[in-house]
């Protein structure tokens, strides 16, 4: 893999150290209506034993939700939605969307199950969905994911077959770390830095407080930033078809369930032709 020297100017200070989110609330399309999951689907893998491993091979489906792990509840006043992390899966838009600014919020709950039982709380946001359901663990479409975990809100994971270049410094062996000056590498499963990268800097509120996460796409660009801080810019999103890669600049939502309970809420979108300079100087 090739490694090139990443050279930004100095006006990019606003991504190193954060900025203030002033949205255009005439822009917003809500997402979640706070009464039901009007406008997504759900999905759910197969059920797993305590070890992550799937016990009949089946996936549960499309639309089948026996267990109840995603459901409408009233926290804080508001009706949220509740993810219970019970079985692996998904709730994912029903549209395709390119070019937006997307916002939500959400808060840890108290359960872990199965794999995650006592460990960090792990949910996440897929975005640029697409192709066959359950094709990465039985449980989530193509995609890339703005990683929501305890902890670990804002780092990159490419899904089943999503990949980006960013540009990090090493810290040990494997970990690769955002950094705005650092070399650029190829983040996809296969590739010598592999398919995850780790956010740079921390801006996650304590367990049992709501956090915002806002998602900026512009073309095969994104922006993971939490809490108003910026975790990362990733470039040239893409997939591989074919065994070729191709550009990843639209598809559908999905909010994981990963094993953990979690609240989600205020969740919006608006469309923009260009990233915020408050993230990027052009």
């Amino acid at each position: 893999m090739k490694h090139t020297k990443l050279i930004l100017p100095l006006m990019l200070c606003a991504v190193a150290f954060g900025f203030k989110n002033t949205p255009n609330a005439d822009k917003w399309e809500q997402l979640f209506n706070g009464k039901d999951l009007t406008g997504w689907d759900t999905y759910i893998g197969p059920d797993l034993d305590d070890k992550g491993k799937a016990i009949t091979g089946t996936s549960i489906g499309l639309n089948n939700d026996p267990k109840q792990v995603f459901t409408i509840v009233k926290q804080d006043g508001d009706k949220v939605i509740r993810i219970s992390g019970e079985s692996w899966g998904a709730i994912s838009t029903k549209k395709e969307y390119a070019g937006y600014h997307l916002q939500l919020q959400f808060k840890w709950g108290a359960l872990t199950w199965g794999q995650k039982k006592g460990q960090k709380m792990d949910s996440g946001l897929l975005y640029h969905s697409g192709g066959k359901y359950g094709a990465d663990y039985s449980a989530w479409m193509r995609s890339q994911e703005f990683q929501i975990e305890q902890g670990n809100s804002g780092d990159y994971w490419g899904v089943a077959g999503g990949m980006a270049d960013i540009p990090v410094i090493r810290r040990y062996e494997k970990d690769y770390i955002y950094n705005v000056g650092g070399m650029m590498n190829t983040f996809a499963e296969g590739s010598k830095a592999g398919r995850h990268c780790i956010k740079g800097g921390d801006a996650e509120n304590p367990k049992g407080e709501w956090n915002t996460l806002d998602l900026y796409c512009n073309g095969d660009t994104s922006i993971h930033v939490i809490n108003d801080k910026v975790m990362m810019v990733l470039y040239h999103g893409r997939q591989m078809e074919n065994g070729r890669p191709q550009p990843l600049t639209k598809g559908k939502l999905q909010i994981q369930s990963e094993g953990a309970e979690v609240f989600y809420k205020e969740i919006m979108i608006q469309p923009i032709t260009q990233l915020p300079v408050e993230l990027v100087k052009q």
